[in-house]
């Protein structure tokens, strides 16, 4: 237990350099992931320091989840706590479910009422799908709780909507929609539900005029900026998209998968470095992430660096030594760089593990056409031509037919 608390203490004392300048999002982005990665002591040491600087609601939430993988109950009941007095009901919902796993129904049912009556009030559809109250369904407290009128009916059917666009419902989505907006013209919340189908039916233009009135009011509202990226992205505008999700990191959003979206908003708009960029923070946050290294790759690819790019490649098949894809990332590395020996091995490799890649079949080929090798080739041209390549058709007209 004292040598556990040494290294705490060293841990932090290495963190005190490194801290200074970090933003808040910066802070959650590296707790959650810390958290996510089961290293929950680290990541609250590394928020207790966060919250020197950023006392704030959303803090004291990520080390509550902290504390909670940890099954700390007492620090993750005390930081609940914390977030009520900073911002009041922002810790009931965390509340609720700490004492739901508990199997204390009547504490849950308390501070979920509170929950209900704040502005951080859930849907019924998130209650009842969070496995954390599922040790409370056959309990009375429970039943009793849902037999309340909980819920009006512009929420029941803003509820009705989503599910119906989760479902690919969107004409009884916009029926409801219509129906609702006669009764309740100037809800916010029925006019994000409308951007929402909007969207569903590709009506970006609609969409993102329902988004900017909404943003007018409310400039850092996660959900409305998180629909206006999907929308910029959807219609071709990623450079739009890549400031969107700047501006949710910059309100302090510390979802580390942003990273990755503003990335590929930066490849879009041929943003290598800044992309580049991102997705080695991400790969700081979860370092040998398969996606993030092959990412990696193919953006020092793109940059030209194609030794910075096989580094990472080789990493992913380290780490992920049965996975066809990584084979074929790094054999396309090799096989621009006319490394031809190189390719043909790391192709074979990937379609002995999926035969099923036309493509692979044909750099394959090419790669041993390259080398002198004509038979070996023409086979993989004709495996290529019969998955589907018409391109393998070319090859085999000039170097297989006799």
């Amino acid at each position: 237990m004292m040598m556990k608390r040494i290294l705490l203490l060293i841990f932090i004392a290495l963190l005190t350099a490194g801290l200074k300048g970090q933003t808040k999002s910066d802070f959650l982005m590296e707790g959650r992931a810390l958290t996510e990665r089961g290293k929950t002591a680290e990541a609250a040491a590394l928020l207790s320091r966060a919250l020197e600087s950023y006392p704030d609601r959303d803090v004291y939430l990520t080390r509550a989840e902290a504390f909670l993988a940890g099954d700390d109950y007492s620090g993750a009941i005390n930081d609940y706590n914390s977030a009520n007095r900073v911002s009041p009901g922002s810790g009931e919902y965390g509340l609720a479910r700490i004492y739901a796993l508990k199997g204390d129904a009547t504490t849950a049912v308390y501070h979920l009422e509170l929950c209900l009556g704040s502005k951080y009030r859930r849907s019924e559809r998130e209650i009842m799908l969070d496995p954390a109250f599922s040790l409370l369904e056959n309990r009375p407290e429970w039943r009793q709780f849902w037999r309340k009128d909980i819920y009006t009916s512009l929420e029941k059917g803003i509820a009705e909507i989503e599910y119906n666009l989760s479902t690919g419902r969107v004409t009884d989505a916009k029926s409801l929609f219509t129906e609702l907006r006669a009764g309740y013209p100037e809800s916010d919340e029925l006019a994000y539900a409308g951007a929402m189908i909007s969207f569903s039916e590709k009506k970006y233009p609609e969409s993102l005029k329902a988004l900017d009135a909404l943003l007018a009011e409310e400039p850092d509202n996660e959900k409305y900026l998180r629909l206006l990226a999907r929308n910029q992205e959807a219609s071709g505008n990623p450079a739009g998209a890549s400031s969107t999700y700047t501006r949710l990191l910059n309100a302090g959003a510390g979802e580390p998968e942003l990273l990755m979206l503003r990335a590929e908003c930066y490849r879009k708009t041929g943003e290598t470095d800044r992309a580049l960029k991102d997705v080695v923070r991400y790969l700081d946050l979860y370092p040998g992430e398969k996606k993030a290294l092959g990412r990696a790759g193919k953006l020092a690819a793109a940059s030209g660096d194609n030794l910075l790019a096989l580094t990472y490649f080789s990493e992913n098949l380290r780490l992920h030594p049965h996975d066809a894809e990584c084979y074929i990332d790094r054999a396309n590395a090799y096989f621009v760089s006319n490394s031809w020996e190189f390719a043909a091995k790391d192709y074979s490799m990937a379609l002995d593990l999926q035969p099923q890649n036309p493509d692979a079949w044909l750099n394959m080929g090419i790669s041993r056409l390259s080398m002198g090798n004509r038979e070996g080739a023409c086979f993989d041209f004709k495996k290529a031509f019969n998955q589907g390549n018409k391109k393998a058709t070319e090859y085999i007209s000039r170097n297989c037919i006799k």
